[in-house]
Protein backbone atom coordinates (compact mmCIF):
# COMPACT_ATOMS: atom_id res chain seq x y z
CA UNK A 1 0.00 0.00 0.00
CA UNK A 2 1.22 3.31 -0.86
CA UNK A 3 0.88 6.15 1.30
CA UNK A 4 0.84 9.74 0.91
CA UNK A 5 2.30 10.33 4.31
CA UNK A 6 5.73 8.36 5.44
CA UNK A 7 4.37 6.14 8.02
CA UNK A 8 6.33 8.08 10.76
CA UNK A 9 4.57 11.40 10.32
CA UNK A 10 1.03 9.53 10.61
CA UNK A 11 0.07 10.74 13.65
CA UNK A 12 1.94 14.22 13.86
CA UNK A 13 -1.49 16.04 13.10
CA UNK A 14 -4.07 14.45 14.40
CA UNK A 15 -5.44 14.93 17.78
CA UNK A 16 -6.58 11.94 20.06
CA UNK A 17 -9.07 12.20 22.66
CA UNK A 18 -9.51 9.47 25.37
CA UNK A 19 -12.93 7.75 25.10
CA UNK A 20 -14.82 8.03 28.25
CA UNK A 21 -13.16 6.33 30.90
CA UNK A 22 -11.79 3.56 28.83
CA UNK A 23 -8.06 2.52 27.45
CA UNK A 24 -9.25 3.26 23.78
CA UNK A 25 -8.26 7.16 22.32
CA UNK A 26 -9.98 7.86 18.89
CA UNK A 27 -9.09 10.57 16.34
CA UNK A 28 -10.31 14.04 16.74
CA UNK A 29 -12.43 13.35 13.13
CA UNK A 30 -13.54 9.12 12.49
CA UNK A 31 -14.30 8.69 8.57
CA UNK A 32 -18.15 7.53 8.13
CA UNK A 33 -18.82 4.81 5.27
CA UNK A 34 -22.59 5.89 5.42
CA UNK A 35 -23.19 7.49 1.87
CA UNK A 36 -20.39 7.18 -0.41
CA UNK A 37 -18.80 3.42 -0.29
CA UNK A 38 -21.84 1.72 -2.23
CA UNK A 39 -22.00 -0.25 -5.77
CA UNK A 40 -23.28 2.97 -7.09
CA UNK A 41 -19.75 4.81 -6.27
CA UNK A 42 -16.85 4.34 -7.60
CA UNK A 43 -14.56 1.99 -5.69
CA UNK A 44 -10.88 3.99 -6.25
CA UNK A 45 -12.81 7.10 -5.14
CA UNK A 46 -13.89 4.68 -2.26
CA UNK A 47 -10.28 3.86 -1.99
CA UNK A 48 -8.69 7.40 -2.15
CA UNK A 49 -10.25 8.44 0.40
CA UNK A 50 -9.75 6.03 2.82
CA UNK A 51 -5.96 6.24 2.32
CA UNK A 52 -6.06 9.77 2.70
CA UNK A 53 -7.87 9.47 5.83
CA UNK A 54 -5.42 6.56 7.30
CA UNK A 55 -2.10 8.96 6.42
CA UNK A 56 -3.76 11.71 7.77
CA UNK A 57 -4.05 9.92 11.01
CA UNK A 58 -7.75 9.27 10.81
CA UNK A 59 -7.69 5.23 12.18
CA UNK A 60 -11.48 4.83 13.16
CA UNK A 61 -13.95 3.96 10.05
CA UNK A 62 -17.40 3.27 10.67
CA UNK A 63 -19.60 1.14 9.02
CA UNK A 64 -22.93 -0.57 9.48
CA UNK A 65 -24.64 -3.59 7.76
CA UNK A 66 -27.14 -1.34 5.81
CA UNK A 67 -24.67 1.11 4.75
CA UNK A 68 -24.31 1.44 0.92
CA UNK A 69 -26.42 1.34 -0.89
CA UNK A 70 -27.39 -1.59 -1.66
CA UNK A 71 -27.45 -2.63 1.74
CA UNK A 72 -23.91 -4.20 2.94
CA UNK A 73 -22.16 -2.70 -0.32
CA UNK A 74 -20.47 -0.71 1.80
CA UNK A 75 -19.73 -3.27 3.86
CA UNK A 76 -18.45 -5.29 1.19
CA UNK A 77 -16.71 -2.91 -0.60
CA UNK A 78 -14.57 -1.79 2.19
CA UNK A 79 -13.62 -5.27 2.52
CA UNK A 80 -12.34 -5.43 -0.52
CA UNK A 81 -10.48 -2.42 -0.07
CA UNK A 82 -8.97 -3.44 3.65
CA UNK A 83 -8.09 -6.72 2.29
CA UNK A 84 -5.95 -4.87 -0.44
CA UNK A 85 -4.68 -2.26 0.79
CA UNK A 86 -5.19 -2.33 4.81
CA UNK A 87 -4.59 -5.76 6.27
CA UNK A 88 -0.68 -5.14 7.04
CA UNK A 89 -2.68 -2.03 9.15
CA UNK A 90 -5.41 -3.53 11.39
CA UNK A 91 -3.50 -3.76 14.20
CA UNK A 92 -3.51 0.60 13.88
CA UNK A 93 -7.27 0.63 13.04
CA UNK A 94 -10.60 1.10 15.14
CA UNK A 95 -13.06 -0.42 12.74
CA UNK A 96 -16.50 -0.40 13.71
CA UNK A 97 -20.25 -1.45 12.68
CA UNK A 98 -23.81 -1.52 13.73
CA UNK A 99 -27.39 -3.24 13.76
CA UNK A 100 -30.69 -2.08 14.72
CA UNK A 101 -32.22 -0.83 11.42
CA UNK A 102 -34.11 -3.49 8.37
CA UNK A 103 -31.61 -5.23 6.73
CA UNK A 104 -33.39 -8.20 5.31
CA UNK A 105 -37.39 -9.27 5.04
CA UNK A 106 -38.84 -11.60 7.32
CA UNK A 107 -39.28 -10.80 11.29
CA UNK A 108 -35.68 -11.37 12.22
CA UNK A 109 -33.86 -8.44 9.94
CA UNK A 110 -34.18 -6.03 12.04
CA UNK A 111 -34.00 -4.10 15.61
CA UNK A 112 -32.76 -5.60 18.57
CA UNK A 113 -33.26 -9.35 19.30
CA UNK A 114 -30.43 -11.40 20.27
CA UNK A 115 -31.06 -13.54 16.83
CA UNK A 116 -30.72 -10.55 14.52
CA UNK A 117 -28.00 -8.70 16.04
CA UNK A 118 -25.81 -11.85 16.03
CA UNK A 119 -26.81 -12.77 12.42
CA UNK A 120 -26.16 -9.77 11.71
CA UNK A 121 -22.85 -9.14 13.05
CA UNK A 122 -21.77 -12.75 11.33
CA UNK A 123 -22.80 -11.26 8.32
CA UNK A 124 -21.08 -8.23 8.62
CA UNK A 125 -17.42 -9.69 9.42
CA UNK A 126 -18.04 -12.21 6.44
CA UNK A 127 -18.60 -9.26 3.78
CA UNK A 128 -15.86 -7.40 5.71
CA UNK A 129 -13.59 -10.12 5.57
CA UNK A 130 -12.40 -9.54 9.34
CA UNK A 131 -12.28 -12.14 12.46
CA UNK A 132 -13.59 -9.44 14.72
CA UNK A 133 -14.69 -5.60 14.98
CA UNK A 134 -13.29 -3.24 17.21
CA UNK A 135 -17.04 -1.61 18.09
CA UNK A 136 -20.26 -3.33 17.45
CA UNK A 137 -23.18 -0.99 17.97
CA UNK A 138 -26.97 -1.34 18.59
CA UNK A 139 -27.65 0.91 16.05
CA UNK A 140 -31.28 2.51 17.62
CA UNK A 141 -33.78 1.07 20.48
CA UNK A 142 -36.13 -1.52 20.11
CA UNK A 143 -39.20 -0.37 21.82
CA UNK A 144 -40.46 -3.85 22.18
CA UNK A 145 -37.53 -5.94 22.64
CA UNK A 146 -36.60 -6.37 25.98
CA UNK A 147 -33.61 -4.16 26.46
CA UNK A 148 -31.96 -6.84 28.32
CA UNK A 149 -32.42 -9.13 26.13
CA UNK A 150 -30.24 -6.65 23.47
CA UNK A 151 -27.58 -5.95 25.98
CA UNK A 152 -27.46 -9.72 27.08
CA UNK A 153 -26.54 -10.20 22.91
CA UNK A 154 -24.04 -7.37 23.27
CA UNK A 155 -22.37 -9.18 25.84
CA UNK A 156 -22.28 -12.13 24.35
CA UNK A 157 -20.92 -11.20 21.34
CA UNK A 158 -17.67 -9.92 23.05
CA UNK A 159 -17.25 -13.29 24.54
CA UNK A 160 -17.40 -14.80 21.07
CA UNK A 161 -14.74 -12.34 20.12
CA UNK A 162 -16.44 -11.06 17.40
CA UNK A 163 -15.97 -7.37 18.79
CA UNK A 164 -13.65 -5.83 21.56
CA UNK A 165 -16.73 -3.03 22.61
CA UNK A 166 -20.02 -2.37 22.15
CA UNK A 167 -22.05 1.04 22.09
CA UNK A 168 -25.31 2.44 21.38
CA UNK A 169 -26.50 4.78 18.83
CA UNK A 170 -29.99 7.25 19.20
CA UNK A 171 -30.76 6.16 22.60
CA UNK A 172 -32.26 8.76 24.79
CA UNK A 173 -30.69 9.38 28.54
CA UNK A 174 -32.88 7.54 30.41
CA UNK A 175 -32.39 4.30 28.22
CA UNK A 176 -28.66 5.19 27.99
CA UNK A 177 -28.87 4.85 31.58
CA UNK A 178 -30.46 1.78 32.08
CA UNK A 179 -28.67 0.35 28.93
CA UNK A 180 -25.12 1.25 31.28
CA UNK A 181 -26.11 0.06 34.21
CA UNK A 182 -27.45 -3.96 32.75
CA UNK A 183 -24.16 -3.98 30.80
CA UNK A 184 -21.83 -3.06 33.77
CA UNK A 185 -23.54 -5.57 35.96
CA UNK A 186 -22.47 -7.88 33.15
CA UNK A 187 -19.00 -6.38 32.92
CA UNK A 188 -19.16 -5.78 29.58
CA UNK A 189 -17.01 -3.20 27.85
CA UNK A 190 -19.44 -0.49 26.96
CA UNK A 191 -17.03 1.81 25.16
CA UNK A 192 -19.49 4.45 23.47
CA UNK A 193 -22.98 6.35 22.29
CA UNK A 194 -22.86 7.47 18.62
CA UNK A 195 -25.75 10.29 18.77
CA UNK A 196 -27.06 12.94 15.86
CA UNK A 197 -25.58 16.39 17.03
CA UNK A 198 -24.49 19.65 15.37
CA UNK A 199 -25.03 23.62 15.91
CA UNK A 200 -28.72 23.37 14.93
CA UNK A 201 -29.72 19.54 16.62
CA UNK A 202 -28.68 19.52 19.93
CA UNK A 203 -31.03 17.21 21.78
CA UNK A 204 -28.04 15.43 23.37
CA UNK A 205 -27.04 18.65 25.54
CA UNK A 206 -30.18 18.05 27.40
CA UNK A 207 -29.20 15.45 29.69
CA UNK A 208 -27.32 12.38 27.14
CA UNK A 209 -23.74 14.03 27.75
CA UNK A 210 -23.92 14.69 31.69
CA UNK A 211 -25.22 10.90 31.11
CA UNK A 212 -22.16 9.61 29.14
CA UNK A 213 -19.76 11.45 31.17
CA UNK A 214 -21.81 9.92 34.78
CA UNK A 215 -20.98 6.48 33.33
CA UNK A 216 -17.39 7.26 31.72
CA UNK A 217 -18.65 6.49 28.06
CA UNK A 218 -17.55 8.46 25.31
CA UNK A 219 -19.28 9.80 22.13
CA UNK A 220 -19.21 9.93 18.44
CA UNK A 221 -21.31 12.01 16.88
CA UNK A 222 -22.87 11.54 13.32
CA UNK A 223 -24.32 14.55 11.21
CA UNK A 224 -22.00 17.33 11.94
CA UNK A 225 -23.17 19.65 8.76
CA UNK A 226 -27.12 18.83 9.28
CA UNK A 227 -27.05 16.59 5.46
CA UNK A 228 -24.82 19.68 4.18
CA UNK A 229 -27.06 22.70 5.12
CA UNK A 230 -24.39 23.65 7.67
CA UNK A 231 -22.52 24.30 4.32
CA UNK A 232 -21.42 27.05 1.45
CA UNK A 233 -23.57 24.51 -0.80
CA UNK A 234 -26.89 26.41 -0.14
CA UNK A 235 -26.17 29.88 0.04
CA UNK A 236 -27.46 30.46 -3.82
CA UNK A 237 -30.46 28.48 -3.81
CA UNK A 238 -30.66 24.05 -4.29
CA UNK A 239 -27.70 22.64 -6.97
CA UNK A 240 -28.65 20.57 -9.23
CA UNK A 241 -26.31 17.53 -7.48
CA UNK A 242 -27.41 18.55 -3.69
CA UNK A 243 -28.98 16.01 -1.59
CA UNK A 244 -31.93 18.40 -1.33
CA UNK A 245 -32.58 17.96 -4.80
CA UNK A 246 -32.54 14.39 -4.76
CA UNK A 247 -36.06 12.50 -5.37
CA UNK A 248 -35.68 10.04 -1.58
CA UNK A 249 -33.07 11.76 -0.08
CA UNK A 250 -32.74 12.07 3.69
CA UNK A 251 -33.13 15.96 3.14
CA UNK A 252 -36.19 17.39 1.95
CA UNK A 253 -35.61 20.59 -0.40
CA UNK A 254 -38.41 22.19 1.37
CA UNK A 255 -36.38 22.61 4.30
CA UNK A 256 -34.43 25.03 2.42
CA UNK A 257 -36.44 28.18 3.29
CA UNK A 258 -35.18 31.79 2.81
CA UNK A 259 -34.75 31.86 6.75
CA UNK A 260 -32.74 29.17 6.63
CA UNK A 261 -30.47 30.37 4.07
CA UNK A 262 -30.84 33.93 6.00
CA UNK A 263 -29.28 31.99 9.22
CA UNK A 264 -26.64 30.13 7.06
CA UNK A 265 -25.64 33.06 5.42
CA UNK A 266 -24.68 35.06 9.08
CA UNK A 267 -23.00 31.60 10.35
CA UNK A 268 -20.63 31.87 7.13
CA UNK A 269 -20.13 35.10 7.39
CA UNK A 270 -18.72 34.18 11.14
CA UNK A 271 -17.04 31.27 10.04
CA UNK A 272 -14.97 33.68 7.78
CA UNK A 273 -14.11 35.85 10.01
CA UNK A 274 -12.56 33.11 12.02
CA UNK A 275 -10.51 31.75 8.87
CA UNK A 276 -12.38 28.87 8.08
CA UNK A 277 -15.43 27.69 6.02
CA UNK A 278 -18.64 27.27 7.24
CA UNK A 279 -18.13 23.42 7.71
CA UNK A 280 -14.92 23.96 9.32
CA UNK A 281 -17.11 25.51 11.99
CA UNK A 282 -19.31 23.96 12.40
CA UNK A 283 -16.69 20.69 12.99
CA UNK A 284 -14.55 22.80 15.48
CA UNK A 285 -18.15 23.88 16.66
CA UNK A 286 -19.11 20.11 18.44
CA UNK A 287 -15.21 19.61 18.85
CA UNK A 288 -15.06 22.37 21.88
CA UNK A 289 -17.14 20.54 24.06
CA UNK A 290 -14.41 17.72 25.26
CA UNK A 291 -17.23 14.92 25.81
CA UNK A 292 -17.58 14.88 22.02
CA UNK A 293 -14.82 12.18 21.56
CA UNK A 294 -14.72 12.35 17.56
CA UNK A 295 -16.55 13.54 14.84
CA UNK A 296 -17.69 11.42 12.29
CA UNK A 297 -17.22 12.59 8.30
CA UNK A 298 -18.43 11.64 5.36
CA UNK A 299 -17.03 13.05 2.24
CA UNK A 300 -17.79 12.01 -1.41
CA UNK A 301 -14.33 13.55 -2.29
CA UNK A 302 -10.64 13.56 -1.42
CA UNK A 303 -10.95 17.77 -1.33
CA UNK A 304 -14.15 17.46 1.01
CA UNK A 305 -11.97 15.38 3.58
CA UNK A 306 -9.09 17.26 3.43
CA UNK A 307 -11.09 20.28 3.89
CA UNK A 308 -12.70 18.40 7.31
CA UNK A 309 -8.89 17.84 8.43
CA UNK A 310 -8.35 21.89 8.61
CA UNK A 311 -11.01 22.28 11.00
CA UNK A 312 -9.20 20.55 13.41
CA UNK A 313 -6.53 23.47 13.48
CA UNK A 314 -8.80 25.76 15.45
CA UNK A 315 -11.56 24.64 17.57
CA UNK A 316 -11.12 27.30 19.97
CA UNK A 317 -14.32 29.88 20.37
CA UNK A 318 -14.29 32.89 22.13
CA UNK A 319 -17.75 33.85 24.37
CA UNK A 320 -18.57 36.52 22.02
CA UNK A 321 -18.67 34.11 19.02
CA UNK A 322 -20.61 31.67 21.00
CA UNK A 323 -22.98 34.09 21.70
CA UNK A 324 -23.16 35.09 18.13
CA UNK A 325 -23.87 31.48 17.00
CA UNK A 326 -26.37 31.00 19.59
CA UNK A 327 -28.52 33.94 18.64
CA UNK A 328 -28.47 33.69 14.87
CA UNK A 329 -29.87 29.74 15.52
CA UNK A 330 -32.62 31.17 18.45
CA UNK A 331 -31.06 29.06 20.99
Amino acid sequence: MSTYLPKENRYDNMEYRRCGKSGIRLPLLSLGLWHNFGDHDDLENSRQILRTAFDHGITHFDLANNYGPPYGSAEKNFGRIFSEDFKPYRDELIISTKAGWDMWPGPYGNFGSRKYLIASLDQSLKRMGLEYVDIFYHHRPDPDTPLEETMLALDQIVRQGKALYVGISQYNAEDTTKAARILKELNTPFLIHQPRYNMMDRWVEDKLLHTLDEFGLGSIVFSPLEQGILTSKYLDGIPADSRAATEGSYLDKNTITEDLVSKIKKLNDLASKRGQSLAQMAVAWLLKDTRVTSVLVGVSRVSQLEDNLEAIKNIQFNREELQQIDEILGY
